[in-house]
């Protein structure tokens, strides 16, 4: 059988400056089947749903659903919905969970804050705040599995979640969609932001051992969420000339330009920076984008050069938010 994901494989495209964009992550628990739009296609409020997509627009705050491997009957009506928010930026990385028995209250987070990585935001306005607390145990990864979306994240993605939790990853949840489908099966990691492809079992318990040693696994990666796609390429080429493999090590410090060709600053947090050259290619020959569409051209990143240079200024703002 044909699938986009065996069709980008075959043609070995490149992973990195694929993942989607987010500086924070709003996760809500909702057991149950998922719709293609899962926000507003599943066993959650479709009112809220739509609410929260609006109210997270344009802040950095990316929101999905999550449930736990295994069947998906709905037989959890009524229970009590984890909730977990996860900003990304290096050195500045955070986990917040919470149980809320009706995921309206979120509504009254400050999206804005939490976009830009205030955990103030996380007071829910005008009800009385939700006991949030500070998430301490293993790296969340979020794989994604919405067969609605494409059929590879569930051939694919929901044996690899499965596999994982039989083998003792507690922090495994199936989330909605991470985009990026033909990489199956995907994966994001919580709360450093790294996304993966093409992932093995094997490969996750990689990535989450370095990562408990404040290390980062390349190998499959698609870039960290916090930055927009030329950062994230920009980053891994940065870090595959140096060997760098510090998780808050480096950071886009400034990106310049517009599609198709950005400079982009990435900045080391000893001094060093270098000046890292992106160009948007369209992918060939053609191939599906998601299983069941057109064949076409995906845009990919491709980094034309890296140059020492001097790091920029305090208090430039990195590229941030957005959506694939």
């Amino acid at each position: 059988m044909s699938t986009c994901a065996t069709a980008s494989r075959d043609l070995s495209e490149p992973l990195a400056g694929t993942a989607a964009t987010a500086s924070t992550w709003l996760l809500v628990e909702q057991p149950g089947p998922w719709g293609t739009e899962a926000l507003t296609s599943s066993r959650l409020d479709r009112a809220v749903g739509r609410a929260l997509e609006r109210a997270a627009e344009g802040t950095g705050v990316r929101v999905a659903l999550i449930r736990r491997p295994g069947r998906h009957a709905d037989l959890h009506t009524g229970a009590r919905h984890r909730v977990f928010v996860a900003h990304t930026l290096p050195g500045r990385s955070w986990i917040r969970t919470t149980a809320l028995d009706d995921p309206a209250g979120l509504l009254g987070l400050d999206f804005a804050a939490l976009g830009a990585g205030d955990p103030g935001g996380l007071t829910l306005r005008p009800h009385t705040p939700a006991a949030w607390e500070e998430y301490t145990g293993d790296p969340l990864v979020l794989v994604c599995t919405n067969g609605k979306r494409d059929r590879c994240c569930a051939l694919l993605g929901r044996p690899l979640a499965g596999e994982l939790t039989a083998s003792g990853v507690h922090g495994t949840w199936e989330i909605t969609h991470i985009g990026g489908h033909r990489f199956a099966p995907t994966l994001v990691v919580l709360p450093h932001g790294y996304t993966y492809g093409r992932a093995t079992a094997q490969s996750v318990k990689d990535v989450i051992e370095a990562l408990r040693q404040g290390r980062v696994v390349t190998d499959g990666c698609r870039g960290r969420s916090a930055w927009e796609r030329p950062g994230q390429a920009a980053e891994l080429a940065v870090r595959e000339l140096t060997g760098e493999d510090g998780a808050d090590a480096l950071t886009v410090a400034r990106t310049e330009g517009e599609a198709p060709v950005w400079s982009v600053t990435v900045a080391h947090r000893d001094g060093r920076a270098w000046r890292v050259g992106v160009a948007q290619v369209a992918g060939a020959p053609p191939r599906p984008e998601s299983c069941g569409s057109p064949l076409g051209s995906p845009a990919r990143m491709e980094v034309v050069g890296i140059h020492t240079g001097r790091r920029p200024a305090r208090g430039v703002r990195a590229m941030a938010a957005g959506r694939l």
